[in-house]
């Protein structure tokens, strides 16, 4: 019998059906809004790490500033040109032992400064710093003048003015030999200065200890002198940082390297050959730092060599890299002053800016018409000034923001400075103003992936098989207890699991390695063994436990067999590992064992990501459409072969789902990894030794990192990388598990 209504109702039953539509149509378009959101974010997200990294790999570029002429400028023979840290004043040392001070911006001579007495006459020059303004001037009498340049900012009022300098450090030139001081190097430290000087077939080393007095703070130099043969005449001489190495370059382009650490005992120098048969040395000098020197060639070839330890702890010098430049005859050579970065140019007017440390050649241009006799950087490497004739200078800006990122140092092997081989290092600062910073990506993606790796190997075992147990044979009444018991484990901040994991799980796992090995061997064997026990026992036992809550018998047994893990642990150490398996891994096996390590990692994470693939994992097994396992039972199929050969086929996107998101959880985690490991950017598969991982380096070096810096900038390169990745992973497994609904939804 059909009901008709009359037209109220039926006007009311038309307004109750267009707001159900509404409130479909409304909660339609918001989630499709929501999601179309997320994807924006995400992409905004994208698009901000890559702005932040791109300046990363913009291109150098060269400027001309502006042509400096001023006769009064033409004094004397330039010996090197330097400026103060903004680049407003400049100075050319002239073979007179004179400064000229004059004004960038329009050449005027500020002021002439003159360091010799009546009578003295120079005979040479030296470079002793030049990234301190340390320089030398032999003499003719056969001692010699220390000098240095400072620029000195004073405020009159609010005008900021510059105070240029150029005085001899020491009173009195230092006495080194009888003859004329025709060649020279020199050393000056806080406790020690070295002077080493070429005359005839003698090397004249002269070593200065250096005593300050407590009254009026004046030095007093102890000298002693030791003298070498020689066999060639020498062109230029080079002293190491710490005085230890002496450089002498002869002319025959050969390099004899002195090990003076012991003047008492100097073994014969090492002789090596600078360049091939028909090259010519014509530039030499160090690179910031003053481990290694940067040599140019005739040819316009361009190398770096630096002392490198072998197997017996000798130190050998040794070409490290040959920089490709595109020039002809190397006529001129400067060095950035606080990275690891040059400029050289040749007898064309060409000049090429070149950076050791990724390797690359940045730019090659002609500047000139004519040779540049001499160049330096500013402080700040912006600015670059040239001379190329009497009283005429040409100005540079540059703009060189990143030289040390390329493909190579990010992920390549790179021979850094003093180290025995290339190597990958991540290593961004230092106390040093003359570190070079390493910057290779992949140790840090090797550790995420490491930690990913196993906290996995761990957490996928335990998280699908327990899934599979509580969809297919749990009862249910035991199964709405364990599900979510498990799944609010999520719930658990990564900050107190990675605290935990760190100041006690990492002792209680150094002191315990034993049981801990030991459950990992025989908790499965026992948990089998009671297995096979239990379906041994008469039928009337065994159905006294309800179908589905036989694991419940695995909990007693569980936490016996841990109990005697635990408690025959130090017996088992004394019998089998010498009383410290620690110490027998290192020293029997050979194996390197940090406290804070993979080990603990594999633990506090798995621990951390079982939630994420068993809550997935088990919703896809428990989805698997009744008729089907009905069906296969039907058919005589047992249980576990209806589980192995229908069940886990059906569920497998949905558990490979699981893994995949559980896997993308692990590679983005921070805090576990942060707290919970030694956090060393190693590059080592040993479950003993830690490791570092991009997530857990943004988060520790981001707030030391200066705005724009590089290293700023690589850490959201790192971030960028990181987040493609997990970004690619979530994807994927969202679409498996999204294709699984599909699919399985209709039947």
């Amino acid at each position: 019998m059909v009901k008709l209504l009359n037209s109220d109702e039926q006007s009311k039953q038309r307004k109750l059906q267009s707001w159900r539509e509404w409130k479909d149509d409304a909660t339609t378009w918001g989630i499709k809004l929501g999601g179309i959101s997320v994807m924006l974010i995400i992409v905004l997200i994208f698009f901000y790490l890559l702005w932040i990294a791109l300046p990363l790999f913009f291109s150098a570029h060269i400027e001309p500033a502006q042509r400096i002429q001023n006769s009064a400028l033409a004094a004397g023979n330039t010996q090197h040109l330097l400026m103060n840290e903004h680049a407003t004043i400049g100075a050319k040392l002239t073979d007179h032992a004179q400064a000229l001070f004059f004004n960038l911006s329009d050449g005027q001579l500020l002021n002439t400064t003159s360091i010799l007495q009546p009578g003295q006459h120079v005979s040479s020059f030296a470079v002793g710093d030049a990234f301190s303004n340390q320089f030398g001037y032999g003499l003719t009498e056969g001692s010699v003048w220390l000098t240095q340049v400072e620029f000195k900012v004073h405020f009159e009022g609010d005008e900021r003015q510059v105070v240029p300098s150029f005085y001899a450090k020491y009173p009195e030139p230092l006495e080194i030999q009888a003859e004329p001081v025709s060649v020279f190097g020199y050393r000056d430290g806080e406790e020690q200065l070295t002077v080493v000087s070429a005359h005839n077939d003698a090397l004249v080393i002269a070593s200065f200890s250096k005593e300050v007095s407590f009254l009026d703070e004046t030095v007093e130099l102890d000298k002693t002198t030791v003298t070498l043969p020689l066999t060639a005449a020498v062109k230029k001489i080079l002293i190491g940082p710490n005085q230890h190495w002496v450089y002498v370059l002869t002319h025959k382009d050969q390099l004899l390297v002195y090990n003076i650490a012991d003047l008492a005992e100097i073994e014969p120098p090492q002789q090596v050959s600078l360049v091939q048969a028909g090259d010519h040395v014509t530039q030499l000098a160090f690179l910031t730092g003053s481990i290694s020197l940067m040599v140019g060639t005739e040819q316009g070839h361009v190398t770096q060599w630096f002392l490198v330890r072998d197997a017996q702890e000798r130190n050998h010098l040794r070409q490290i890299r040959a920089l490709d430049t595109g020039l002809k005859q190397i006529v001129s050579m400067a060095v950035e002053h606080r990275r690891k970065g040059l400029v050289v140019s040749d007898d064309q007017g060409q000049m090429s800016l070149l950076y050791t440390t990724s390797d690359l050649l940045l730019l090659t241009e002609s500047v000139a018409t004519q040779p540049l006799r001499a160049m330096s950087f500013s402080p700040r490497a912006d600015v670059l000034l040239s001379e190329i004739g009497d009283g005429v200078f040409l100005q540079f800006h540059i703009d060189n923001e990143h030289p040390e990122i390329s493909w190579q140092a990010l992920w390549g092997k790179v021979w850094y400075e003093s180290y025995p081989e290339p190597d990958y290092v991540w290593q961004s600062s230092s106390a040093d103003n003359d570190f070079e910073p390493k910057l290779s990506l992949t140790p840090l993606s090797f550790g995420t992936f490491k930690a990913a790796f196993y906290a996995m190997l761990i957490a996928i075992p335990l998280a699908v098989f327990g899934a599979i147990y509580t969809a297919y044979f749990m009862a249910p009444k035991m199964r709405t207890v364990v599900k979510p018991t498990i799944e609010i484990m999520e719930a658990l901040p990564t900050v107190v699991l990675g605290f935990l994991a760190g100041l006690w799980l990492a002792p209680v796992i150094e002191l315990y390695m034993p049981a801990i090995f030991s459950l990992l061997l025989f908790l499965p064997l026992v948990i089998l063994g009671f297995g096979f026990f239990w379906q041994s026992l008469p039928e009337q036992i065994q159905h006294r436990i309800p179908e589905g809550w036989h694991g419940a018998l695995l909990i007693p047994v569980i936490l016996l067999v841990g109990y005697v893990a635990f408690a025959m642990s130090h017996t088992v150490e004394n019998l089998f590992f010498n009383g410290d398996m620690r110490v027998w891994l290192t020293d029997d096996l050979g194996i390197d064992f940090d406290q804070r390590n993979a080990l603990i990692i594999g633990i506090a994470m798995g621990f951390a990501v079982i939630p994420t693939i068993f809550s997935i994992a088990e919703d896809a097994i428990f989805s698997v459409p009744r008729h089907l396992t009905n069906g296969s039972l039907a058919l005589g199929a047992t249980t576990w072969q209806t589980m192995v050969k229908v069940v886990l086929p059906t569920a497998s996107p949905g558990i490979f789902s699981g893994v995949m998101m559980g896997f993308g959880r692990a590679v983005g985690e921070t805090m576990i990894v942060l707290m919970a490991t030694g956090n060393t950017p190693i590059m080592d598969m040993n479950i003993f030794e830690g490791m570092r991982t991009l997530a857990a380096n943004i988060a520790v070096e981001m707030p030391e990192a200066e705005v724009a810096s590089t290293h700023f900038r690589v850490l959201f390169l790192a971030a960028l990388v990181l987040f493609l990745f997990t970004f690619v992973l979530n994807t994927l497994a969202e679409i498996v598990r999204q294709r699984l609904r599909n699919k399985y939804g209709k039947m």
